[in-house]
């Protein structure tokens, strides 16, 4: 059935004709994007017509008119229609009932709506006083009726925007932003909303309008591609769900993704948030130049009275060569010549970001039209300029997004193309893995006075993920393709070794110090192998904290900080020399000794809390207020079950444990029996601590099996709904037989949940292993957590029963 064909059965049929034909267009495989959008505003238009003549007959001074997305004739499957009935004010009665026989049919049907009944004097006064209104009205388009009414009214309006835009653009402005602020940036978002997060569909209308003004228009190049492909995953969004909604939920991507005949959820977020970093973009420019021109109009009158007439020329301020300030912004100078000068590029970025101003797109454009390429190997100027541009900080990230959206930052760097708008489907990461690789420079640039080489550190925080663009370990990868961008950009043959070591190397610290037991030689030592050197320690230290901070604020802390600080002490002292002894049993402290005779004497635990704020001796004070936790002190006669009831009675009190070791306690002479001693560190989830008295008698009826401690878990997420979202991966458990001599170490990477530590600490005392230290990690929902176990007699396990535990361990925590 041909388009004319479908409006016709439409007209013939009335309401159910049109249904018919609405879902015979919405389901045709061969149409779809624009062309699907303009038949179904057509197709409704004509509804909508012979609704309006059957109502209308013998009413004059009215018109049909359709506004907003509506107007635009950008109608997705499940989009409200937009309308405004409008008369001339003469016959109300006549109009309210036109009003009824036009909206009910739409409501049968299920149609939202948004209407309103309004004479021009009354639409343009609402428009005055509403913004949103107003903006509404700016694609006003005729359906039916009177046409010199609706001519009428479109006519004033624009005349009124106009009129009024130096007052209503910085309104308009701040709508945005306020929007902006609420729903986050599309661009960087792992489930957005396609219509009102910044870079969004509403971003693209709000430039619309102010084009309509004429006061200042948005570069235009690629903007009304960006447009349509997000309305085509709304649109396909749409018939996904079978829902009006923006919001591109996690458990749909798939289905949209197919519904596009893209080849997965990754590929439609790269589009969307390519698309998105477009309208953004042209966002940006546009609004500082409606600020420029606001600026000009308020300051010329005075100009022109001082200096007789005229229009006063920018004046310009030399910052580099070739490059100047003008008018807030950073523009070429006029003897510049791009084509002569292949380092000018990177020359004007590094001055706009040292100076924190914007580069100008014109400025911008001419050089991606114009410039050379650099030779290989960079000369020297060019990667001076390269680090100093990534060592200005925050300014750095606007000046980035200027060279990348005219597609200079691939041609200095093309490995960039793999990782651009590539999203990370990792709770903890806040941004896609370009815009990370540019946060964490910006914060490795807060480092360049602690480290003797900053100039390598910025450059290995820019590629430290360059690796994730490529399939198996990014980390792998990253260092070949390192080793390639550090030599093409002009360093000698040991710089490259290190930076390519930086990123080989890169998660090296913050896995072994949170999951690993610095105490065992074999860590540390084998850190200190893959570092090589104290100048290359001292990089990493700060690349690793850089990293973790423009992670997201899951991924650091004081407490992270301090086991790293630790772990980098004890690298340092092999690296110069000094190699660890074999540990030794470790005496306990007076505390600790207390406690464990008291527990012998009494046979029942025995615990104590201390909050622990300041940093280990060695490490200067971060400024941090967080504290590092709490140190949780517990003496316990040696018996079965005690790392799954201490786990578990810390579970019911909704206390997250940050590291927990296990050890038993030698005691004096004539004191008979055996105490082990739990050294942890646990913070409360929210509100305050219990009571040490609570902890400890809750521990008691733990440890005689009267307090059920699954059946307390189980109540407690019964109580909670669920919450829709992605499903998560399945536990993994793996041994690691080279990471200790003493121990055989198991990791076990999850999904974080209550009560985790205790399901394994029963799983391990089911397969009567002993732990002997634990070290916990959580990031954001993710858990990984290193076991370190022997046999009963203390004794690393035989590597079949190690594997046997770990597979036991990993259907437990996938049942």
């Amino acid at each position: 059935m041909t388009g004319t064909d479908v409006q016709k059965e439409a007209e013939d049929s009335g309401p159910s004709g049109y249904a018919a034909a609405r879902l015979r267009l919405l389901t045709e495989e061969t149409r779809s994007g624009p062309p699907r959008r303009a038949a179904l505003a057509e197709l409704t238009d004509d509804w909508l017509t012979g609704l309006f003549a059957a109502g209308a007959e013998g009413l004059r001074g009215a018109s049909l008119v359709a506004v907003g997305g509506y107007g635009r004739g950008e109608l997705s499957p499940r989009s409200d229609l937009d309308l405004l009935l409008l008369h001339d004010g003469g016959d109300t009665k006549a109009v309210a009932a036109l009003a009824d026989r036009l909206w009910y049919p739409v409501w049968d049907l299920g149609l939202d709506l948004d209407h309103s009944v309004r004479t021009p004097t009354e639409a343009r006064k609402t428009a005055g006083e509403d913004l949103k209104v107003q903006l509404g009205l700016l694609d006003a388009r005729h359906i039916a009726g009177d046409l010199g009414l609706t001519a009428s009214l479109r006519t004033a309006i624009l005349a009124d925007w106009r009129n009024q835009a130096p007052k209503r653009l910085p309104e308009l402005q701040e709508l945005c932003a306020e929007r902006a602020e609420r729903q986050g940036e599309l661009q960087y978002l792992l489930e957005p909303d396609l219509k009102e997060a910044r870079g969004g569909l509403r971003d693209a209308t709000a430039l619309r309008a102010v084009a309509a003004s004429w006061l200042a228009d948005a570069p235009r190049e690629g903007l009304a591609d960006a447009r349509r492909r997000l309305l085509d995953v709304r649109d396909a969004l749409h018939l996904a769900t079978g829902r009006a909604t923006d919001r591109l939920a996690l458990q749909e991507q798939d289905q949209v993704a197919a519904e596009l005949g893209l080849l997965d959820a990754d590929t439609l977020l790269r589009q969307v948030y390519e698309a998105a970093r477009l309208v953004s973009y042209a966002s940006d420019v546009t609004w500082r130049e409606v600020g420029r021109v606001l600026r000009s109009r308020a300051v010329r009158p005075r100009l022109r009275a001082m200096l007789g007439g005229g229009k006063p020329a920018g004046e310009r301020s030399p910052l580099a060569e070739g490059v100047v300030e003008q008018d807030g912004e950073v523009v070429l100078a006029r003897a510049a010549r791009p084509e002569r000068d292949p380092v000018l590029p990177l020359r004007a970025a590094a001055a706009a970001a040292q100076a924190g101003l914007p580069l100008s797109l014109h400025a911008v454009r001419r050089l991606a039209a114009t410039v050379r390429p650099l030779p290989t190997p960079w000369p020297a100027e060019a990667r001076e300029q390269l680090v100093t541009l990534l060592g200005s900080g925050r300014p750095t990230i606007e000046v980035w997004e200027a060279l990348e959206a005219e597609g200079l930052i691939t041609r200095l760097l093309p490995d960039w193309e793999r990782v651009r708008c590539r999203p990370q489907r990792n709770a903890v990461h806040l941004w896609t893995v370009d815009r990370h690789l540019i946060e964490t420079a910006v914060r490795a640039s807060e480092f360049t006075r602690r480290v003797s080489r900053p100039d390598l550190l910025l450059v290995a925080a820019l590629l430290h993920d360059i690796g994730k663009g490529w399939p198996g370990d990014h980390s792998v990868a990253g260092e070949i393709i390192a080793k390639d961008v550090a030599t093409r950009i002009g360093f000698d043959r040991h710089d490259v070794t290190v930076v390519a070591t930086l990123v080989r190397h890169h998660l090296t610290l913050i896995d072994t110090a949170t999951r690993r037991d610095l105490e065992d030689p074999a860590t540390v030592r084998s850190v200190a192998e893959a570092v090589g050197s104290q100048g290359t320690l001292e990089l990493l230290h700060a690349l690793t904290e850089a990293d973790a901070l423009a992670t997201g604020p899951a991924a650091w802390s004081s407490w992270r900080g301090s086991l790293v600080a630790d772990l980098v002490k004890r690298v340092s002292a092999v690296l110069a020399g000094d190699a660890p002894d074999e540990p030794e049993e470790a005496a306990p402290t007076a505390e600790q000794e207390r406690l464990a005779l008291e527990a012998a004497a009494t046979g029942s635990p025995v615990l104590s809390l201390r909050a622990q704020t300041e940093p280990p001796a060695g490490q200067e004070p971060s400024g941090d207020p967080e504290p590092l936790g709490v140190e949780l002190l517990i003496a316990v006669p040696d018996q079965p079950g005690v790392l799954p009831a201490v786990a578990g009675v810390l579970a019911v009190h909704r206390l997250t444990v940050r590291t927990a070791e296990l050890r038993s306690v030698h005691l004096p002479d004539g004191v008979d029996g055996s105490v082990l001693l739990l050294d942890w560190r646990v913070a409360a989830e929210y509100g305050s601590l219990p009571q040490a008295a609570r902890l400890r008698s809750d521990l008691v009826r733990a440890l005689d099996g009267s307090l059920d401690i699954a059946g307390r878990l189980a109540e407690r997420d019964a109580a909670y709904p669920r919450r829709r979202g992605v499903i998560a991966p399945a536990a993994r458990v793996s041994v690691h037989p080279a990471a200790s001599r003493l121990a055989t170490v198991i990791e076990v990477r999850s999904q974080d949940a209550p009560g985790l530590l205790f399901r394994i600490g029963r799983a391990l005392e089911d397969a009567s292993v002993r732990v002997r230290s634990a070290h916990v990690s959580t990031l954001g929902a993710n858990a990984v957590d290193a076991f370190y176990v022997t046999g009963p007699e203390g004794a690393p396990l035989p590597g079949d029963e190690a594997a046997s535990v770990a597979r036991k361990l990993e259907e437990t925590l996938r049942g």
